[in-house]
C-alpha cells in the first residue's frame, strides 16, 4: 500500500519569530510530521504609523533575517508576502492546498480582530484553524480574582500569578520538509516601509536573544535588584525588544528566573532574579489589563481623570521630543531614545512624569511618541507605563506622586555619568551641579530649564483635584 500524502500545515508567524518553545509552530510540526509552510505577512503601510516606527521595524528586519536562516538550517524556508494578511493567507492556502492554518494569538484589539477575519476566511475555504497562547507565560485571561473577575491592582495580581505554573517549555523542532515552490518576497529593509533611520540596534533574532539571555543570567541578574534603577549601570536584561518580537519565549525567562533563585547562595543574591521575575509579572499584568479593558488605548483607565484639561502641545512638546528642556536627566533620556531606539526604564518614568506633570500634556502624546521611536514598543506595557506615570491607569502612581527631576538625578545618576554620556555639552559640569538648575555660566551650550518644577507641581495638584473632587 502506498504511503499516504502527509498533512500540510501553514504556520503564520506574527510576533513569535523563533523556533524554540513556539506553541503554534511546534503543534504544526507534530501534527504534520514536519510538513510545515512557514509564512510571515509584511504590513503594507508606508511612512508614519501610530503604533510603530523605524527602530521597531529595524528590529523586525533583523529578526526575520535570523528566522529565515534558522529555518534554512532545518531544511525549510520562510515565505514572505506583503499586504492584507487575510488575502495573502488565503492565496497561500489555495496555492499550497494546506489542510490547516496554525498561529499564536495576539494580545491587542487589532490583532484579535484580524484573527476573527482569518478564521472566517479559513472556514469559507474548509481549512481548519488552530490558535495558541504564547505572548505571555500565563494567558491574559487566566489570572482572576476568587470571584472570577480580572484584577485591577498589581500586587494581588502578582500573588495570584505566582500561585499558578506556566506551561512547560516545548522540545526543539527536528528537520522540516522542504517548502513547495512558492513565490516569496526578499527579506525586508526599512525602505520597504518608506523609512530611514540612523539608529544602531543590537543584533536581532533568536540566536542573539538567547546570547543576551545567557549573559544576563550569568551575572547581571544577581545585581538586578540593587542596580536596575541606575541608568549609567549596565544592569538590565536588554531583552525587551526580544520579548516584543517573540525571539525569546516568556516561559523560558520565567523558568530561568526560578532556576536563578534556586541557585543563589544568599538572600541578597536571590533578590535580583526575584525582582526581575516581578518585572516580567508587571508585563503580564499590563497584557491582562489590555485584554480585559482594550479601551485603555484611547481612554483613561480611571474614569475620574477622563476630563483632565491637558495643555496644547506646541513648542513645549517639541522641546520634550528633542531633548532640549533644560532638565538634564529628561534630555539625556530623550537623546538616548533618539540614538538607540531604547530608553532605561527609570528614565522612561522620569520623562513621562515630566511630560504629564510638569508640561501638563496629554499622556497619549508621549505614548504615541514612544511607540514610534522604541525598538521594544509594546502596546500594553507602553500604555500601562504612560497611564501609571500620568496617574490615570491601573495601579497607577497617585496623582500627588510627582517625581522631581532634580532629586531623581541626584538619587539615580549621582556621578552624572548617564547625563554626560548623552549630553556631551555638560561633560565638564560637576556632578553635583547636574542635580539642580544649571546656570548659563556653567553650561553655556545647554538651554536653561524651561520651567520651574515646584510651580508646575502645584498647578498639577490643583488640576487633578478639580477633576477628581
Amino acid at each position: 500500500m502506498a504511503n499516504s500524502k502527509p498533512l500540510m500545515i501553514l504556520h503564520w508567524f506574527r510576533r513569535d519569530l523563533r523556533l524554540d518553545d513556539n506553541p503554534a509552530l511546534t503543534a504544526a510540526y507534530r501534527g504534520s510530521g514536519g510538513c510545515v509552510v512557514p509564512v510571515f505577512v509584511l504590513s503594507d503601510w508606508r511612512g508614519q504609523h501610530r503604533w510603530t516606527g523605524p527602530a521597531r521595524q529595524l528590529a523586525l528586519c533583523g529578526s526575520l533575517r535570523a528566522l529565515a536562516d534558522s529555518l534554512e538550517k532545518l531544511g525549510s524556508r520562510l515565505i514572505l508576502r506583503r499586504g492584507d494578511a487575510v488575502q495573502e493567507l488565503e492565496r497561500l492556502l489555495v496555492e499550497t492546498r494546506a489542510e490547516a492554518l496554525y498561529f499564536n494569538r495576539s494580545p491587542d484589539p487589532a490583532g484579535r480582530a484580524l484573527e476573527i477575519r482569518v478564521e472566517a476566511m479559513a472556514l469559507r475555504l474548509g481549512v481548519r484553524t488552530q490558535s495558541f497562547h504564547d505572548v505571555t507565560a500565563l494567558a491574559p485571561g487566566a489570572v482572576l480574582t476568587q470571584s472570577g473577575n480580572p484584577f485591577r491592582v498589581f500586587t494581588p495580581f502578582s500573588r495570584a500569578w505566582l500561585k499558578q505554573t506556566p506551561l512547560p517549555t516545548l522540545a526543539p523542532l527536528g528537520p522540516l520538509h522542504p517548502v513547495p515552490h512558492l513565490a516569496s518576497l526578499p527579506l525586508p529593509t526599512l525602505a520597504d516601509w518608506g523609512l530611514t533611520s540612523s539608529v544602531r540596534l543590537p543584533d536581532s533574532g533568536e540566536p542573539a536573544a538567547r546570547a543576551r539571555m545567557e549573559a544576563f543570567f550569568r551575572e547581571a541578574v544577581f545585581r538586578y535588584a540593587a542596580e536596575r534603577d541606575l541608568p549609567a549601570a549596565d544592569a538590565t536584561s536588554h531583552l525587551s525588544t526580544d520579548l516584543r518580537w517573540g525571539t525569546l519565549s516568556p516561559r523560558v525567562l520565567v523558568q530561568r528566573c526560578h532556576a536563578a533563585i534556586a541557585d543563589a547562595k544568599t538572600a541578597t543574591l536571590r533578590d535580583g532574579p526575584r525582582k526581575f521575575l516581578g518585572e516580567l509579572i508587571w508585563r503580564e499584568f499590563y497584557m491582562a489589563i489590555l485584554w480585559h479593558w482594550p479601551e485603555v488605548l484611547e481612554h483613561e483607565f480611571q474614569p475620574a481623570y477622563k476630563d483632565l484639561p491637558w495643555h496644547e502641545p506646541g513648542a513645549a512638546f517639541q522641546r520634550w521630543c528633542e531633548g532640549t528642556t533644560g532638565f538634564p536627566i529628561v534630555d539625556a533620556g530623550m537623546r538616548q531614545l533618539a540614538a538607540t531606539g531604547w530608553m532605561h526604564n527609570r528614565v522612561r518614568m522620569i520623562v513621562a512624569m515630566f511630560l504629564t506633570k510638569d508640561l501638563h500634556l496629554d499622556w497619549r502624546l508621549g505614548e504615541r511618541f514612544f511607540m514610534q521611536h522604541l525598538s521594544d514598543g509594546e502596546i500594553a506595557s507602553n500604555n500601562g507605563g504612560w497611564q501609571w506615570s500620568a496617574g490615570t491607569g491601573a495601579d497607577a502612581a497617585p496623582y500627588f506622586r510627582i517625581q522631581n527631576p532634580w532629586t531623581q538625578s541626584a538619587r539615580f545618576d549621582p556621578e552624572g555619568d548617564y547625563i554626560k554620556r548623552w549630553l556631551p555639552e555638560l561633560r565638564n559640569v560637576p556632578a553635583r551641579a547636574l542635580a539642580k538648575p544649571p546656570t548659563a555660566a556653567l553650561a553655556p551650550a545647554y538651554p536653561l530649564p524651561m520651567l520651574d518644577h515646584a510651580r508646575e507641581r502645584e498647578i498639577t495638584l490643583a488640576m487633578y483635584r478639580r477633576v477628581s473632587s
